[in-house]
């Protein structure tokens, strides 16, 4: 690659700065992906060789349903590091359990939440139709709130909404605060 320099260019007027001329011969490299693009990214691969590996034939992401999706989300629980509780447990309802118990661990509502925003989010980065969106599935949105209340019971917690806070008004720091009698 040969760059124009001023002395080999016929036309002085049409040069290339050596800034421009530096970036052509060495382009930056492609930015870090931030940490969320990162786990999207290994949260979908990780769906993906799901789906390749499942029996008893593998399936293709056309075929995906929210029956698979769940079916997924049940196989990670496997993988879970947060204690449920079963109702038959003395610790059921105890958010601080005083001793260990049988009760399996799980994946925890707020990491499956995550989770499926995520994949959500990735199928329609890879072509998906938002109306065809397997994590989208009225039968995920159900599963994720049962997982939730029966978590919350399990471990004696209640999950309530943020109530958003009223705006307060700002004060302009030009004018004095009107005092009130």
């Amino acid at each position: 690659m040969e760059f124009i320099t001023v002395q080999t260019n016929p036309n002085p007027t049409n040069t290339i700065p050596s800034a421009t001329a530096a970036t052509l011969a060495f382009p930056s490299p492609p930015p870090v992906p931030s940490r969320y693009e990162s786990q999207k990214r290994r949260d979908w691969n990780t769906f993906c060789q799901y789906l390749l590996n499942h029996r008893p034939a593998p399936l293709s992401l056309s075929s995906c349903t929210g029956a698979q999706v769940l079916e997924f989300l049940q196989y990670l629980d496997q993988f879970g590091k947060t204690k449920v509780h079963h109702q038959t447990c003395p610790y059921f309802g105890v958010p601080t359990p005083p001793g260990p118990c049988p009760c399996p661990l799980r994946q925890a509502w707020g990491s499956l939440d995550a989770l499926i925003g995520r994949l959500r989010a990735a199928y329609d980065e890879h072509g998906g139709k938002p109306e065809s969106n397997p994590f989208g599935a009225r039968t995920i949105r159900v599963f994720l709130r049962e997982v939730r209340d029966f978590q919350a019971k399990s471990r004696g917690i209640s999950y309530e909404k943020k109530r958003k806070r009223p705006k307060q008004q700002k004060v302009s720091p030009l004018q004095p605060p009107v005092a009130t009698n």
